[in-house]
């Protein structure tokens, strides 16, 4: 795209980023000025919008919700944020936050810009160094949870986040929440209701099974490694991304995310991780869990409960889509994928539970 000073690039659709508006703003906020550079559309796993553009010398990511908001949108990215900015002089790499708007009349949404992540996301690329070295994909999978138990290990309240989530009663209200989840999608049209096996069973297996005793901490919600960059010259990761379901619960829910949905080659599910999936090469779910313990003094006695929560929670989170697709509302190619991965989940859960 061509450079500009305050003209709109004509691959951005001003109702998304009026960059006339950005530019002021960011006089504002002394950041440097003159003319913008190139605007780039950056791919994410959600369907918030990000933009790469470069001002005054210096490059920038902005951050935003989609440009049809839905009802906590504008909440949800000035949560990140803050989470961002709280964890930033801490050993968990993420992104750094360079400024943030939290004045939905500059561009009709609450925005944040960040600064550029050097990395490659592994579900969409996977460089010839990673790809040809399963010791390289070993010991990402081992970053990857080094990541999760490092953030967990936080003291969230010195870092002034003590009103961020609502940790009592967390674990509790897990299956219930999760069990109206999976009822809303009742309301799809055509949708024929979750045909799911062992859902009620999991359900009370978890219920009879949860950990009664724990120490809550920060939680990225998300942490399978598809919201992960990693570095090009190794394994290590390079920043935890897409923070927009954290929140301070049990810390170990990411742990069992992990696992549940490490890429197993064959499965369904490797399919949602591209190459990586194909080729596998990652720690084994007990290398995984003996590497949290090295970063982490938590109980690690009940991590098949996390997992099989997690398996639960996402079995029925992508089940969403499933339905939304009867209605019209998502790709059905898509719906049936992630409805066949919704099972492998439940399965895997089962098995678990024995």
């Amino acid at each position: 795209m061509c450079a500009m000073a305050v003209s709109q690039p004509v691959d951005v659709d001003p109702a998304i980023a009026d960059f006339a508006a950005i530019g002021r703003w960011m006089d504002e906020q002394g950041l440097p000025g003159t003319d913008f550079g190139a605007v780039t559309a950056l791919g994410g796993g959600t369907q918030n919008v990000m933009l790469r553009f470069t001002r005054g010398g210096r490059e920038y990511v902005l951050r935003r919700g989609p440009k049809h908001l839905r009802a906590k949108s504008n909440e949800v990215i000035g949560r990140e944020s803050r989470l961002l900015r709280a964890i930033a002089d801490t050993e968990v790499r993420s992104p750094r936050v360079i400024a943030a708007c939290d004045d939905e009349s500059v561009i009709g949404a609450v925005f944040y810009l960040m600064e550029p992540i050097r990395g490659f996301n592994p579900q969409t690329e996977l460089p010839a160094l990673h790809a040809g070295d399963p010791e390289v994909r070993r010991q990402m999978g081992l970053s990857a949870v080094e990541a999760i138990a490092r953030l967990g290990s936080l003291d969230y309240q010195a870092l002034g986040l003590d009103d961020y989530g609502r940790p009592a009663g967390f674990l509790e209200r897990q299956v219930p929440r999760w069990l109206r989840e999976l009822d809303s999608y009742n309301a799809n049209e055509g949708y024929p209701g979750p045909q799911i096996p062992g859902v009620e069973r999991i359900g009370d297996w978890l219920e009879r099974h949860r950990p009664t005793d724990w120490t809550p901490g920060i939680m990225h919600g998300d942490c399978h490694l598809a919201n992960m960059m990693f570095d090009y010259d190794g394994p290590e990761v390079a920043a935890m991304v897409d923070w927009e379901m954290s929140t301070i619960g049990d810390p170990l829910l990411d742990l069992g995310w992990q696992l549940a949905t490490r890429p197993e080659p064959g499965t369904v599910g490797a399919g949602l991780m591209g190459t990586l999936g194909t080729v596998g090469g990652l720690p084994t779910e007990a290398q995984m869990i003996e590497h949290y313990g090295k970063f982490s003094d938590r109980d690690l006695s009940a991590v098949t409960w996390y997992t099989v929560l997690a398996c639960f929670k996402l079995g029925i989170v992508l089940e969403g889509t499933y339905a939304r697709a009867f209605a019209g509302k998502a790709p059905k190619p898509v719906g049936d994928f992630l409805h066949a991965v919704t099972l492998e989940m439940f399965e895997q859960a089962s098995q678990l539970a024995e």
